[in-house]
């Protein structure tokens, strides 16, 4: 079933669970994701980044629509952290039914005024427009952010939620894009949330959920966080997979031999980040 971002997060934020957001960059990740979440009865989000389609190229678009409406439960295909007028109306023509525009390393004004645009072209087209109001931090990822996080501001959301209609909004609370080094420990500031929750009455998303601690991201879906992005935890396990059993088996080259245990080590962290996230079964409220 496919859904819009809108329709797919009311229900998430009434009843206190998130829904993850998986980066997808190739078809046996796709297969992978779709599998456990069908098999978990939960609701998906999957993403692809304008790098990850410039790679895959629009028809790749196509199957993911094809499996979607297949599917037993809901799905939005998502653009994850598109940064041009261009990377959207890309997105809209592939049938994406969700578009997030980030202009947050701008200033507030342009970012307000860019994000208007977006909202103006997409709902026209009944697609969901996701922004970000502050900036998430960057542990080496090719999805951006920046060198130092910048806290969501309580009265400029406000003010930015009102006047671009947005349909959900990424909020800066601490995390970053990437996984963490051995030694640093992120720790999301839930006392922010809990105001920014108090103030504005839209579902939030949690961008860089990889390597934040369970508990956290747990604590955060009760105070509004609906989305929560994850693509470096499955990443790294599909290709750290990879490199093994290449490793070992040199003459191996079948795709039906090669892939099944990267496959299978994406299907355990999907499997994790559905309890951690309370999204197991819940296919069932739509």
């Amino acid at each position: 079933m496919l859904y819009t971002m809108k329709d797919l997060l009311k229900v998430a934020k009434e009843n206190k669970f998130a829904v993850p957001a998986f980066n997808i960059c190739s078809y046996d990740m796709l297969k992978a994701i779709m599998e456990e979440v069908e098999e978990q009865n939960a609701p998906v989000i999957l993403e692809i980044h304008p790098d990850e389609i410039s790679y895959l190229n629009d028809e790749f678009v196509a199957a993911v629509k094809d499996y979607a409406h297949k599917s037993k439960v809901p799905v939005v295909i998502h653009m994850d952290h598109g940064g041009t007028i261009n990377d959207v109306m890309r997105a809209i023509r592939n049938g994406y039914t969700s578009v997030m525009i980030d202009a947050s390393v701008q200033d507030y004004e342009d970012n307000l005024e860019i994000t208007k645009q977006v909202v103006a072209l997409a709902h026209g087209v009944n697609v969901s427009v996701e922004a970000e109001l502050g900036t998430i931090g960057n542990n080496g990822s090719a999805e951006g952010g920046s060198a130092n996080i910048i806290y969501t501001d309580p009265d400029q959301a406000e003010d930015f939620v009102e006047k671009t209609g947005i349909d959900t909004l990424a909020v800066a609370i601490g995390t970053a894009h990437g996984l963490y080094p051995k030694d640093l420990t992120p720790k999301l500031n839930i006392e922010l949330l809990k105001e920014l929750n108090q103030r504005i009455d839209l579902p939030f998303v949690l961008h860089g959920g990889s390597g934040n601690p369970d508990s956290e991201v747990s604590e955060a879906v009760k105070y509004g966080v609906a989305k929560v992005n994850l693509s470096s935890d499955l990443k790294s396990v599909f290709f750290d997979a990879l490199r093994d059993i290449l490793s070992k088996n040199p003459a191996m080259y079948e795709p039906n031999e090669v892939y099944p245990m990267a496959n299978e080590k994406v299907k355990e962290v999907v499997r994790h980040k559905l309890s951690v996230l309370n999204t197991i079964g819940k296919a069932e409220l739509y």
